[in-house]
């Protein structure tokens, strides 16, 4: 959904609707009043409702933006931040790698750099976008998945330069998928493993959010986009997917899911 092209939209048809009750409105009260069929009247509160429901629909639409301008921000903010604290850093790790070599201590300048090389590589992969508040929210998924135990491995394979939706959207969607992996993963036990692709080709962008956790009953599969369906239980859950699915829709994409004993994965198709 293109925000902007929206409210433009609620604008104008709020401008015309507002404009003929008003006119209309003042014909019939100057002239004509009293001799006019009750439906007339019905007519007229009806599109002054439907006026005032509009002002309500770009408040909201601007309430909804505002709130993804602020999460973006926010992620962007935490990516710099981890960014100037990586390069802070990187004169004390070579210090510290050079004085094992120095010092002939190879094993330990192995297991010492083993941290530091994957910590640069998370940050690396989640920047392989044009979209920098794709880049950021990636980054903070994969912080907060490793705070939970979870192994999260990002592989981007396109810079989503023309890709249609909104930065605000895609951060949307991508959260949401990778929020609910997070979520699938909690209770399992051993090794937990999250991984997301990005991906096109010549008509599609792909994006794909694969977990290892338990199996989602066949029953549920075809409930789990509908709003308000979780199999949580406690509050708070039953949007995230839901919101998904919309953003899909009015995108033209698809969306598919695929579950069993192995492997949960969620695919998303969206037209070029």
């Amino acid at each position: 959904m293109n925000i902007k092209k929206t409210v433009k939209a609620l604008l104008i048809i709020n401008g015309l609707q507002f404009v003929a009750a008003f006119l209309l409105w003042l014909v019939i009260g100057s002239q004509v009043l009293g001799r006019v069929n009750p439906a007339i009247y019905l007519t007229i509160g009806i599109m002054l409702l439907s006026s005032l429901l509009t002002i309500m629909g770009l408040y909201m639409a601007s309430r909804y933006q505002n709130d993804s301008y602020r999460e973006s921000m926010k992620n962007l903010e935490n990516l710099n931040l981890k960014l100037r604290a990586q390069r802070h850093d990187y004169m004390n790790h070579l210090q510290v790698i050079y004085g094992l070599l120095e010092l002939g201590e190879y094993e330990d300048a192995r297991e010492y750099m083993e941290p530091v090389f994957k910590d640069i590589t998370r940050v690396t992969r989640a920047m392989k976008t044009s979209q920098p508040a794709v880049n950021a929210l990636l980054q903070a998924k994969m912080e907060s998945a490793e705070k939970k135990g979870v192994d999260m491995i990002v592989e981007v394979g396109t810079p989503l330069k023309e890709i249609p939706l909104e930065p605000w959207e895609l951060c949307k969607l991508l959260a949401n998928l990778i929020d609910n992996g997070i979520t699938a993963l909690e209770e399992k036990e051993g090794e937990k493993k999250l991984a997301v692709e990005i991906r096109q080709d010549s008509r599609f962008y792909t994006f794909a959010v694969r977990n290892n956790g338990p199996a989602i009953p066949e029953e549920h599969q075809a409930l789990i986009f509908k709003q308000g369906f979780s199999t949580k239980k406690e509050e708070g859950h039953g949007t995230g997917l839901a919101i998904v699915s919309q953003i899909v829709k009015e995108a033209k994409g698809e969306i598919s899911l695929f579950s069993d004993e192995k492997e949960t994965r969620f695919a998303i198709r969206l037209p070029r």
